[in-house]
């Protein structure tokens, strides 16, 4: 079992975007997040989901290359949706 706060493993990622792994279905959970904020409890809860029941708070470091750092979590996915880079992890 992980450790709440902490992000979803490889597999667990894979299940969780399992039913946003079309694009159209990705951006329709960035348009609730843009409409609606991050403190939305339907935002939220796929936060949590996304991050084993707690969002992380503080900093976020991501994959991404040369941008590795966001000041929370909220950014963080802010950035995924903006740049349509959906699927990258914490």
């Amino acid at each position: 079992a992980q450790q709440p706060g902490t992000p979803l493993s490889d597999r667990e990622y894979r299940h969780f975007f399992r039913s946003l792994r079309t694009a159209r279905r990705a951006s329709t959970a960035c348009l609730l997040r843009a409409l609606y904020g991050c403190q939305n409890p339907l935002v939220r809860r796929l936060d949590e989901y996304e991050n084993h029941g707690i969002i992380p708070e503080g900093p976020i470091c991501s994959e991404l290359p040369g941008n590795p750092s966001f000041p929370d979590f909220c950014s963080f996915s802010f950035y995924r949706c903006t740049r349509k880079r959906y699927f990258i992890k914490v």
